[in-house]
């Protein structure tokens, strides 16, 4: 199934030490917004968001490597979108099913997984009954693209359904930290 090529799952791509201080670089901006439970396009429910463009040193060189891994210079997936955007997801927040809109982002979708391990739930546009449960383990990389950008919807499951493989996946308060491509020029205009 092409999805399965499409989007992978890198377990580990960041060190504890790594994580730790992404998280030192984050928690003071993040403690100064409340959650929210009403997005623009009622996509989130319990969460805050923000965008960087400035790092730390140590923590560039961490989303140089996201970068290099996933939208590589010259690469098929497009440049990357100059600043990052970090998603702070509440224990009890979740992800509704969603395609990101192509205005905002192109053909790649990175995103680091800091805090907690998650489910994400892939589902076909066209044919619910193709579905795909994702394991998203702490400190791991997630690169969407192709299949799973466009044709498949997803979705960070909350915690009444966050199972894996018979497992249940709790799910705490989860940061991301994601690497967009830029749009298709023919698609920023929509």
């Amino acid at each position: 199934m092409a999805v399965q090529r499409d989007m992978q799952v890198l377990p580990e791509f960041i060190s504890e030490q790594e994580e730790t201080s992404l998280l030192a670089e984050l928690e003071p901006v993040l403690k100064k917004m409340r959650y929210e439970f009403d997005h623009w396009d009622n996509a989130i429910h319990g969460f805050r968001e923000t965008e960087r463009s400035a790092w730390w040193p140590q923590n560039e060189a961490v989303l140089a490597r996201v970068r290099a891994r996933a939208l590589p210079p010259g690469g098929a997936g497009g440049a990357p979108l100059p600043y990052a955007h970090v998603l702070d997801l509440a224990p009890a927040g979740r992800i509704k099913p969603h395609v990101d809109a192509v205005r905002f982002c192109g053909e790649v979708i990175a995103g680091l997984c800091l805090s907690s391990a998650a489910v994400m739930r892939l589902r076909h546009e066209r044919d619910a009954r193709l579905v795909l449960d994702a394991l998203l383990p702490r400190r791991c990389l997630y690169v969407m693209r192709g299949t799973a950008r466009y044709e498949f919807s997803h979705a960070v499951l909350g915690n009444e359904e966050s199972f894996f493989r018979g497992a249940r996946v709790l799910k705490l308060r989860r940061v991301a930290v994601l690497c967009r491509s830029q749009p298709r020029p023919q698609d920023a205009q929509h």
